[in-house]
């Protein structure tokens, strides 16, 4: 059973930027699989949690990119938030480097809600935005 399912309601209407959130959605979903099968081996988590951060340091440039382009004002303040959570995911990666991390419900809870509060409302505030000045 998947801890989130994606839906419209999530979409920002901009299809570069869903199709990214899909794929965060879906290595969110990943962790909590692995979590409920006990699969928890260092290496594993740290993979996975690595693999989060790289995605959505791509995922961000390319929100930024368009903030940029269309000269979105609330850019510093949805940027802020970008940096606020690789700074916490990377926090989580250093600790499964050092063999301290221990990836736990608490932490993919913090990491989905924080995913699905920034769709819900930074980025399709984004979104209305950007699709009024292209449209």
């Amino acid at each position: 059973m998947s801890m989130l399912e994606w839906s419209d309601s999530l979409s920002v209407g901009i299809d570069e930027i869903d199709n990214q959130h899909m794929a965060l959605v879906d290595m969110v979903n990943k962790v909590h699989d692995m979590l409920i099968a006990g699969e928890t081996s260092q290496n594993h988590v740290l993979e996975l949690v690595e693999d989060m951060r790289k995605y959505s340091v791509e995922h961000f440039g390319t929100e930024e990119k368009y903030m940029e382009v269309y000269e979105y004002p609330d850019a510093p303040a949805h940027r802020l938030e970008h940096a606020e959570f690789i700074e916490k995911i990377t926090e989580v990666e250093k600790g499964c480097i050092d063999q301290t991390c221990t990836m736990s419900m608490d932490i993919l809870n913090y990491l989905s809600a924080w995913l699905v509060n920034h769709i819900n409302n930074t980025d399709k505030k984004m979104g209305k935005y950007l699709l009024s000045k292209a449209g």
